[in-house]
């Protein structure tokens, strides 16, 4: 049995029609069934450890940063292993990954693996450079894309294809 894992994510549906057909090839988490977004808290709280209360507090959380719009305007590069579209601006997504963070201080982003966490919505990962490099000039000009963030969905799902689902939805804050 796989391990069950959840992630608090930003859904950004205005660029599934660019990436998606990238993800799909190589993003894994595009097979599992995640969509096009950005990550606010991931990994989040076990799903047998999430109780009304956690919901509760996600909640209030989410609800209290504004809801945003962002334009996608630049593809960029973890070393040359990751491909991603960068938001603009991502202060949004770093104050709500900040405020999830501070309401669940156990939960590092990215396990505590990076002293900077950069928002981003990864295009692909992990596999020939060249075929980044292929996404990377193909989704580029199809940029730039404007989103309005709404939500953070709270997934669950575990390493294997079409396991991620959407288990619980919160709307950002009006503003």
């Amino acid at each position: 049995m796989q391990v069950i894992e959840t992630a608090l994510i930003v859904p950004v549906p205005e660029a599934e029609d660019a990436v998606g057909p990238y993800r799909a090839r190589f993003d894994q988490a595009a097979r599992w069934g995640v969509p096009a977004h950005v990550t606010a808290l991931y990994p989040f709280i076990p799903p047998d450890r999430i109780t009304p209360d956690v919901l509760e507090a996600v909640r209030t959380t989410v609800a209290a940063i504004p809801r945003f719009t962002v334009d996608f305007t630049e593809v960029r590069w973890f070393g040359d292993q990751v491909v991603w579209l960068a938001p603009t601006p991502d202060r949004p997504f770093r104050a709500l990954t900040e405020a999830l963070w501070a309401r669940f201080p156990d939960r590092p982003p990215y396990g505590g693996a990076f002293e900077d966490v950069v928002p981003h919505l990864t295009v692909g990962h992990d596999v020939a450079v060249e075929d980044l490099r292929g996404a990377a000039h193909a989704v580029g000009g199809q940029l730039p894309l404007r989103a309005e963030a709404r939500e953070v969905w709270l997934m669950v799902g575990a390493p294997e294809p079409d396991s991620w689902h959407t288990a619980a939805r919160f709307t950002l804050g009006d503003g």
